[in-house]
């Protein structure tokens, strides 16, 4: 079945515990999955102990939000860094601080017109979990001003809104040279997702690869045919992992856990790549 590569537990927007993420893909038949919360790795000793109840290999991620120079959205996964390198930890301290901020002025913003509190967020946030607007679009919920996330989104959190305050994010090739630094193997997440904005150009995907990107996420349900065939391009002319994944967030997405995965011998390249952390378990021989 190959290894999912990208997915969320409730330690930043997903909405189900490590285990229970480690628990989904053992029942879907996967040899492995990456846990790849959003600028934390504080789910990872639960997933890997889930892992080993379950017999299936987790690869121990992080995803990182950044913002290129012109203002595009950038998402980077790491895997296998040492989380305590000094610079890749006071750089996401950082970026868990701004996102802290960021939710409290948009609550703020919401609560002039919204019966919503920022107590009413932080009932829907877990002990040590990355703030996003998902979080609060839950809390938009549970209060009755929408239906669900994706009506939270449409209406009001989208980045058109008036409700929407930008986030300051480091830049994507800063974070992957900090990646690198860390040991970890960098792949840019879901590149030409266009439906969810604008989405880097040609020659802003040949400055990633000279920073060091190391792969590129081709098979994902918000890539498109024709953004699939660039980023294959960009792997075959510079020799990057091509990987697959979910994106899973529990319920907090439709995204169903293994839609789609890594092949053992990429997942095996990836492994041999990273100098930060081992793999927990061990791939099918």
């Amino acid at each position: 079945m190959g290894v999912d590569l990208h997915a969320h537990s409730w330690y930043s927007d997903g909405t189900e515990p490590p285990a229970a993420v480690v628990a989904a893909a053992a029942r879907a038949g996967l040899d492995g999955i990456a846990l790849t919360d959003h600028d934390t790795t504080a789910g990872w000793a639960e997933a890997m102990r889930a892992a080993g109840e379950h017999g299936v290999l987790l690869v121990p991620g992080m995803e990182i939000t950044t913002l290129s120079a012109d203002g595009i959205s950038v998402h980077v996964l790491s895997y296998l860094h040492d989380p305590h390198e000094p610079q890749l930890a006071e750089a996401i301290r950082g970026a868990r601080g701004g996102r802290w901020e960021r939710a409290r002025r948009m609550t703020e913003l919401l609560a002039q017109d919204f019966p919503l509190t920022w107590e009413d967020v932080l009932a829907h946030v877990a002990d040590g979990a990355t703030l996003g607007r998902p979080h609060l679009a839950d809390a938009l919920v549970a209060v009755g001003v929408v239906a669900d996330r994706q009506q939270a989104f449409d209406r009001l959190l989208h980045r058109s809104s008036p409700y929407y305050v930008p986030q300051l994010n480091m830049r994507p090739d800063e974070a992957i040279r900090l990646i690198r630094r860390a040991g970890g193997v960098p792949v840019l997440a879901h590149g030409m997702a266009s439906a969810r904005g604008r989405t880097l150009a040609a020659e802003q995907l040949e400055d990633l690869v000279e920073a060091g990107l190391g792969g590129v996420e081709v098979r994902h349900r918000d890539n498109p045919p024709q953004g699939r065939q660039v980023l294959l391009e960009l792997a075959a002319r510079h020799d990057l992992l091509v990987t697959g994944s979910s994106d899973y967030h529990g319920a907090g997405k439709p995204n169903l856990i293994g839609e789609n995965t890594t092949d053992l011998d990429t997942v095996a390249e990836l492994l041999d790549l990273a100098t930060g952390v081992p793999a927990y378990g061990h791939l099918p021989r």
